[in-house]
C-alpha cells in the first residue's frame, strides 16, 4: 500500500519533492496543486506530481501526508482552506521559514488528530549559488547530500516524527531533528536577515541624492549585494519578518552593532585592525563553503555538534533525556 502525499505549492521546492519522490513509486502516489493552473499542468507534464486537483478541498483530501511549500503569506490562507478536509491522523509539514507561528495556526484552524511536523531544507551544496525559485528551477536532486530539520509542537506522536523522518529520507535528505523556538531563530539569521540587509543596502543606494548618475556605473557587486531580494515576493519577505518578529529584531540589532563596529574601525583610521578583521570574516566564510560542499554536518568551528537521532529527540521532546540525565548525576555524586 502506497502513501498518497498531496503538494501544495509547485514552485522550486513543491515540484522538486514531488520529481524526487517520483523515484519512489512502489512506495508513494502524489498529487499536485498550486494557484496558477498553468504551473500545476507544468508540473505534472513533466513528472512532478502524478495527479493533479481542481481545488485546494479536492486537493488534500484522503491524503496521508499534505506538503505546504508555499511562501509565508500564503500559509495562514491556505491552512485554513484546507482545514475540514484533512483526514484524521493525517500529517501536514510545510517548508515555511517560520515554524512556531504555523505549528499554532494548524491546532487553531484543524479538527483534533491532524498532526503537524515542520520541515526546514538545507539544499543540495550544487545549487547554493543558483537564484531561480520558480517550477522551472526545479530538480530532482534539489535535497539529495542536504539537511533537513526536523520539528514539531511538544506532544506530537512518534509516529508523526517517524513519517516526517521516512519523507525526507525519500528526499534524498538526512533529517535534524530541532525544536521550533531553535528554528526560528536559525531562521531569521539566515533567512530574513540576508532579505533585510539586501533591502536596506539597496534603499540606501538608490536614495541617494546622486542615483541618475549612480545607476550608469553600477555594476556585479551591487546586483550580487541585491540578490536575495529575488528569492521572495515582498509579501512573504514581510510576513517572515513580522510573524518571527523577536528573533529578527535581535538579529537586526546584532548586525547593526556589527555595522556600527566596522564604521567606528574605518573612521578611526584603523587599517591593520581592519584589515585582519576582513582576513578573519573571508577565512571562516571559506571554511563554511568547504564544509557545506560536502555535507560536513558534524563540525560547526570549533565546536562539534552531533546530529540527533530520532530516539534521543524523543526522549528530550517528553522530558525523558533529562530524567535520565538527573539520575546519572544522582549515581555519580553518591
Amino acid at each position: 500500500m502506497t502513501v498518497k502525499i498531496s503538494i501544495i505549492g509547485l514552485g522550486q521546492i513543491g515540484a522538486s519533492i514531488g520529481l524526487a519522490l517520483a523515484n519512489h513509486k512502489d512506495q508513494v502516489s502524489t498529487l499536485g496543486y498550486d494557484g496558477s493552473s498553468e504551473v500545476t499542468r507544468k508540473a505534472q507534464k513533466m513528472g512532478a506530481v502524478e495527479e493533479t486537483g481542481h481545488n485546494l478541498a479536492a486537493a488534500v483530501k484522503g491524503a496521508d501526508v499534505v506538503v505546504l511549500a508555499l511562501p509565508m503569506d500564503q500559509v495562514y490562507e491556505t491552512l485554513k482552506a484546507i482545514a475540514q478536509e484533512v483526514r484524521e491522523d493525517g500529517l501536514v509539514v510545510d517548508t515555511a521559514p517560520v515554524k512556531q507561528v504555523v505549528a499554532a495556526w494548524v491546532k487553531e484552524l484543524l479538527p483534533p488528530r491532524r498532526h503537524y511536523v515542520g520541515l526546514t531544507p538545507a539544499l543540495n551544496p550544487l545549487v547554493l549559488d543558483e537564484t531561480g525559485t520558480g517550477i522551472e528551477s526545479a530538480r530532482a536532486d534539489l535535497f539529495q547530500n542536504g539537511l533537513v530539520a526536523v520539528t514539531a509542537p511538544q506532544g506530537t506522536e512518534g509516529e508523526a516524527y517517524k513519517l516526517a523522518a521516512n519523507f525526507v529520507t525519500l528526499l534524498g535528505a538526512d533529517p535534524y531533528f530541532a525544536d521550533l523556538a531553535e528554528v526560528d531563530g536559525i531562521m531569521a539569521t539566515i533567512h530574513s536577515l540576508p532579505a533585510l540587509a539586501a533591502a536596506a543596502l539597496t534603499e540606501t543606494i538608490i536614495g541617494q541624492p546622486g542615483w541618475d548618475d549612480i545607476r550608469k556605473l553600477a555594476g556585479r557587486r551591487f546586483v550580487s549585494a541585491m540578490r536575495p531580494l529575488d528569492l521572495e515576493e515582498s509579501a512573504a519577505v514581510t510576513e517572515a519578518a513580522q510573524l518571527n518578529r523577536v528573533n529578527t529584531v535581535r538579529v537586526l540589532d546584532d548586525f547593526i552593532a556589527r555595522l556600527k563596529s566596522l564604521r567606528d574601525e574605518i573612521d578611526g583610521e584603523k587599517k591593520k585592525s581592519l584589515q585582519a578583521r576582513f582576513e578573519r570574516i573571508m577565512s571562516g566564510r571559506a571554511k563554511w563553503l568547504r564544509a557545506r560542499a560536502v555535507g560536513e554536518w558534524q563540525s560547526t568551528g570549533s565546536q562539534k555538534q552531533e546530529i540527533p537521532t530520532l530516539s534521543d529527540f524523543w526522549m528530550q521532546q517528553v522530558g525523558l533525556g533529562k530524567l535520565l540525565d538527573q539520575q546519572k548525576k544522582k549515581k555519580e555524586e553518591e
